[in-house]
């Protein structure tokens, strides 16, 4: 979601514990599979391998899960499921603008669930262009702030790299880059002894709308809904919330 909020980190982290974690683990693992597949085993030589199973291990997700999914996606073992991506865009609740990232082996499926999960939740499907125009690729690394975690630290850390922005977003920063130098600005941090929570490539947009109290809490409702799909990989928007919003959603 647009702004990585303080809530959001706080519903990932309820989300590994609670009843999602069986989905949450299938969706991460699909990620390995791809990386492997597109990229080799070698997690060396695939950046991409490397930050999937980071992603993985920072969510708890067995070791033996991530060693199938390697074996798997790099045809090691005979199996695997041949993923495609699909993208598609739709308007939530008071217009909120949605980019819809489905990684399946049924498109029909696919589209039938998120249609269903858009339609009940009070959103509407887009036509493609209409949403994803204000869009674009960014790398993401998101650092948890601490004591010895300091902006100027990471700043003194990727001085050489480069970095496209920094947020303060109260219990971390928001690094964002250019796709092509995540990688670089990822291993910088690793050299400067700082830790990152995840580093992914995502779809930022460039209008960021701010949002009520009562809106958020739609936009959440069919966040969640998109995301219970076994085909939803990721969902993008250009909502954003406030400290104060943030705060009254985790006080519910």
């Amino acid at each position: 979601m647009s702004g990585h909020s303080k809530w959001a980190t706080t519903k990932h982290k309820k989300a590994v514990i609670d009843g999602r974690r069986a989905k949450l683990f299938a969706k991460l693992i699909k990620n390995i599979e791809v990386a492997a597949r597109i990229g080799g085993a070698d997690i060396d030589g695939n950046p991409t391998l490397y930050d999937a199973i980071q992603k993985g291990r920072k969510s708890s997700l067995p070791n033996d899960n991530i060693e199938r999914a390697i074996k798997r996606g790099a045809g090691l073992d005979g199996g695997g499921v041949d993923y495609q991506t699909i993208m598609y865009e739709g308007y939530g609740p008071n217009g909120v603008a949605l980019l819809i990232e489905c990684l399946t082996d049924n498109k029909n499926r696919a589209a039938a669930d998120v249609r269903l999960a858009v339609t009940r939740n009070g959103g509407t499907m887009a036509d493609p262009g209409s949403v994803s125009y204000q869009f674009s690729r960014k790398g993401v690394i998101i650092v948890e702030k601490n004591s010895a975690t300091t902006e100027d630290a990471i700043l003194d850390a990727v001085l050489e790299t480069g970095i496209d922005d920094i947020q303060d977003r109260g219990e971390q920063f928001i690094i964002t880059t250019d796709p092509s130098n995540m990688v670089a600005v990822r291993t910088s941090l690793q050299n400067a002894s700082i830790d990152y929570e995840s580093a992914d490539v995502e779809f930022v947009s460039s209008m960021p709308v701010q949002v009520d109290l009562e809106t958020a809490k739609k936009v959440i409702s069919l966040i969640d809904a998109l995301e219970d799909s076994d085909e939803v990989q990721n969902v993008y928007s250009n909502f954003d919330i406030s400290a104060e919003v943030a705060q009254a959603l985790e006080a519910e």
